[in-house]
């Protein structure tokens, strides 16, 4: 939804009927708030944000949220705020993931650790907010939202630099991805091409089973391209077709991990993984999650990350 969907596209709709809004139905947009995974924070207990068309479309929709939700809902002025609101929220997230992804990529040249870097920046008590790289963006929000912005902002003559900029940095981390993949084959005197992976993980995001606009997928093509033998495990996603190729997830064992040349953690699956298992068992894992954190030892010295 870009601002003005509701007032340009869908109130003509509606008063073809011959009805007027504000007095014989009303008309108020407010935007999704949904964290897929996120066990604190509900549809129930998320506050609300709405705009009607008329002050009275406004407080009808309000009254209607406040009737089912344990949250406060918040009135704009009109559904064009309520529209940006959601605009505003996704692109935050998309920039300074953008961000976070560009440093990584600068701390690895300089040899430095990108996640000791944010754990410490993160001691800061104001001014900053720590964001984590990855192979990229996805889900069904983040990597879209804001280019509905780019697309509305032409009409006034303006180009979204920083938001189409944000979007090269993260489209282009699954390339990145595969790149250092090959250099760590390449150390061990192996070449991606016809060296087996294992890529742990899909979804778009750790602990749920949506791989809608998922980095992994993207990082499956790249591997692929470059003819590496490509499996897959993810508990949350049991099997899913690109393509027209369907994909099955392979069960983790011993004898699998052995098999491959390389493990590439791409979800930060916090359930459903035995990292210790896979660092045990495999000949290197390239865990651009970061999410061995906690499993990992200064003996294991097969563990690379982003």
């Amino acid at each position: 939804t870009y601002p003005g969907t509701t007032e340009e596209v869908i109130l003509p709709i509606l008063e073809k009927s011959g009805l007027k809004v504000g007095e014989d139905f009303y008309l108020a947009f407010s935007p999704e708030r949904v964290d897929p995974g996120n066990k604190r924070f509900k549809t129930k207990n998320t506050p609300k944000i709405v705009g009607g068309v008329t002050p009275a479309c406004t407080e009808h929709a309000k009254a209607l949220y406040e009737a089912v939700l344990d949250a406060e809902v918040f009135t704009v002025s009109s559904p064009k705020e309520a529209e940006m609101a959601k605009i505003l929220e996704n692109t935050f997230r998309i920039v300074n993931i953008a961000l976070v992804n560009e440093m990584a990529i600068v701390a690895k040249k300089m040899g430095i650790n990108i996640w000791e870097v944010i754990d410490a920046a993160a001691t800061k008590p104001f001014g900053f907010m720590p964001f984590y790289p990855g192979p990229g963006v996805g889900g069904h929000c983040i990597p879209i939202d804001p280019f509905y912005l780019t697309y509305k902002a032409r009409e006034y003559d303006y180009h979204t630099r920083l938001i189409e900029l944000a979007g090269e940095i993260n489209d282009y981390m699954p390339e990145y991805v595969v790149d250092r993949l090959a250099e760590l084959l390449n150390e061990r005197k192996k070449c991606l091409n016809g060296s087996k992976v294992l890529v742990l993980g899909v979804a778009y995001k750790g602990d749920v089973g949506d791989i809608r606009e998922s980095p992994a997928l993207k990082v499956v093509q790249h591997l692929e391209k470059k003819h590496a033998d490509v499996v897959y495990h993810d508990p949350y996603v049991p099997e899913f077709e690109m393509n027209g190729k369907k994909y099955h997830s392979v069960e983790l064992s011993k004898e699998l991990l052995k098999s491959c040349d390389a493990v590439l953690i791409t979800t930060a699956h916090k359930n459903g993984v035995d990292y210790r298992f896979v660092i045990d068992h495999a000949p290197f894992v390239f865990d651009t999650k970061n999410i061995t954190k906690d499993v990992r030892n200064e003996k294991d010295g097969n563990i690379y990350l982003l």
